[in-house]
């Protein structure tokens, strides 16, 4: 059985992964999605991460594709709603403006078909808002029943302390969770003054990119491999440098647990301090068995501890 983990202190508990939605209605369509979804709550998983966003960048696409496929799900479904906890995004390219805010809620309800979002984010800091206003309009969301509970995701450690103490100052409803870049191959991304701050503030920690967009499943191994996908050329970097050294010790261990590298990769990020679920997404069915896998994997003390070193900024002397 799955143990699920406190997201900070909601009230809400999630399985330790959690879906990325960032590839429905992109990369994968609606017949994938809905098989992918479906698998993952059949595998156990509980947390759909997506944003309002999801997917703009696509030529065509305006952003709430995501949203509005999830949401399609739901409907063909709706006992999959008391299954699942959703958590989506305000803000990436709209700024968080009180009355942006509310406005971008009251259309991710909407293209979701829900009354409740689970776990609402600011999806960026914008220093162009007060604190004060944005979580003020956050916090009245939660009064008003149209979000249970909030989050932040990429602050810097000085905004997301400014950000925790405004709330408790002000009496507004406290953000759970804290959504940072962070995997095997670049760690310095939380580790050390953010990791510290969220871990004093109690908040829940959901990774993304987790599998360092795909390096982690061993796909890409030299600058030849990276036409492979839409998104190799975002990988190019991790080739130099810890990269290699980090495939090497994933491949030692994939030999010694017959699990696949991306399996390993989110089973180590399961096991760091404080975090509460990394956060991966699928294109297929088969692929999604390698992520949810993850949370069936007890990797040892001596498999982390290659892996702990294998990515350190350093090689040990």
């Amino acid at each position: 059985m799955i143990e699920k983990r406190p997201v900070g202190d909601s009230g809400i508990t999630v399985a330790p992964l959690a879906l990325g939605g960032n590839v429905f209605g992109w990369t994968a369509d609606e017949a994938t999605s809905f098989a992918v979804l479906d698998a993952f709550v059949d595998a156990g998983g509980t947390m759909i991460d997506t944003a309002d966003v999801y997917s703009a960048w696509v030529p065509g696409h305006q952003g709430g594709e995501s949203e509005t496929l999830i949401g399609r799900w739901l409907k063909r479904d709706p006992s999959n709603r008391d299954r699942v906890v959703i958590a989506t995004k305000v803000g990436f390219t709209s700024g968080l403006a009180p009355a942006v805010i509310e406005a971008a809620c009251e259309a991710s309800l909407r293209r979701l078909g829900i009354e409740t979002i689970d776990l609402y984010y600011q999806h960026k800091d914008d220093e162009s808002v007060s604190l004060a206003d944005s979580l003020g309009a956050m916090d009245k969301l939660v009064k008003a029943g149209k979000v249970r509970a909030l989050a932040l995701s990429q602050f810097t450690p000085q905004r997301l302390d400014e950000a925790m103490i405004t709330v408790q100052d002000r009496g507004l409803a406290r953000p759970c969770a804290l959504q940072p870049w962070y995997n095997l191959v670049e760690r310095e991304r939380l580790e050390g003054p953010l990791l510290d701050v969220a871990t004093r503030h109690g908040l829940a920690i959901f990774p993304f990119f987790s599998l360092a967009n795909g390096f982690l499943t061993g796909k890409y191994r030299s600058r030849a491999d990276l036409g492979k996908s839409v998104r190799g050329d975002r990988v190019a970097d991790y080739l130099e440098g810890k990269g290699m050294r980090v495939l090497a010790a994933l491949d030692e261990i994939a030999e010694e647990t017959g699990a696949a590298l991306a399996t390993i990769a989110l089973a180590w990020t399961m096991a760091q301090p404080g975090i509460t679920a990394p956060i991966a997404s699928a294109t297929s069915v088969r692929q999604l068995a390698d992520l949810t896998a993850a949370m069936h994997l007890d990797l040892s003390a001596d498999q982390i501890a290659r892996l702990d070193a294998a990515s350190a900024e350093a090689v040990p002397a």
